[in-house]
């Protein structure tokens, strides 16, 4: 028998990073609903659900504050596969003071989020060397955290929710030295991530804006070079009726359903695996703000385009680096 060399079973262990990472989630959610079901339909185990939905109304608000991570679940050898099977990779431009408290902004979202996740959620990219003193905190939906177990799992890699008193919290509670992590276009982005595309959901989104001048803390812009490259997409008929269903389903839930497809297990086939493109985070430099605790409008808008200017001159002087022709530019839609 032939025996499968390093490289294949370093190549097996990047895949089964991935895969895992895009099913975890799924499958605690369908285990945790399925188990409960069955204690509370079919045994007089009843008594164990009630006990983890009264652990969860007691543990409700920790996922605005603060969260509860684990340093041993950030740095698992797991992680470090998931980040080499891109590979993944982080671009410093500036310092950053452990004296001050930043929100960083991370654009494209694309479909899952992928490079975020591995440079802020895991300690396998050396953040902690290449920003010694900054403790980072990933924002996301407060839907997550619903589901016993999962909200553990979750909160295990450094999330937190991204409402406004999670980040009132984390930026008045907490010290100095924290960076919040928020991929300001959300799931809305989904539909406008197609190999080659520089298109950002961000000219209504000033939400962070605010909270950024709420507590006079500066704003990092911060662009991921190859998100939009991990996933195909087939582009249904504009007007037609898979095109009004995915719009339908857009208003009322505010995510865009998109046919995305990828790799398979093996390099050359078809399946829902992204593909092993470079993903390389370039973080800018901070745009201080002041501290206004009622901005208006207009204080929030001016802000906001400021943000918008240094986060095209950040695209700009890197994009060549990364394939990207001269001409193209960042759209803001």
């Amino acid at each position: 028998m032939l025996l499968p060399s390093k490289k294949d079973l370093k190549t097996a262990m990047e895949v089964f990073a991935i895969f895992q990472w895009a099913l975890s989630g799924f499958l605690i959610v369908i285990t945790v609903l399925l188990i409960n079901l069955y204690l509370v339909v079919f045994t007089p185990y009843w008594p164990v659900t009630v006990l983890i939905l009264t652990w969860l109304a007691f543990d409700w608000k920790t996922p605005e504050r603060g969260g509860r991570r684990f340093a041993c679940v950030r740095k698992w050898c797991l992680w470090k596969h998931y980040c080499n099977y891109f590979p993944i990779k982080l671009l410093k431009t500036h310092d950053i003071s452990p004296s001050h408290n930043y929100i960083l902004a991370c654009h494209p979202h694309g479909l899952m989020s992928h490079a975020c996740f591995g440079n802020f959620a895991t300690d396998n990219k050396n953040f902690t060397k290449m920003f010694p003193g900054i403790t980072p905190y990933i924002l996301t939906l407060g839907a997550f955290f619903w589901v016993p177990f999962l909200r553990e799992y979750i909160m295990s890699t450094g999330a937190c929710s991204v409402s406004q008193s999670s980040m009132d919290f984390l930026l008045t509670q907490k010290g100095t030295g924290n960076m919040l992590i928020v991929v300001v276009g959300g799931l809305a982005e989904c539909r406008y991530s197609l190999p080659g595309s520089s298109t950002l959901v961000l000219k209504n989104r000033c939400g962070f804006v605010r909270m950024a001048l709420r507590h006079g803390v500066a704003l990092i812009p911060a662009y991921v070079f190859g998100e939009t490259d991990l996933y195909n997409q087939y582009i249904f008929t504009p007007g037609g009726l898979v095109n009004h269903f995915q719009k339908w389903i857009q208003r009322v839930v505010h995510i865009y359903p998109c046919a995305f497809y990828g790799r398979g297990f093996t390099k050359n086939s078809w399946g829902l695996l992204p593909h092993a493109q470079t993903l390389t985070t370039v973080v800018g430099e901070p745009l201080a703000l002041p501290k206004i605790e009622n901005p208006s409008k207009d204080i929030v808008a001016k802000y906001h385009a400021l943000y918008i200017d240094a986060l095209r001159k950040l695209f700009d002087q890197h994009k060549t680096k990364f394939g990207i022709s001269e001409t193209q530019e960042l759209v803001v839609v």
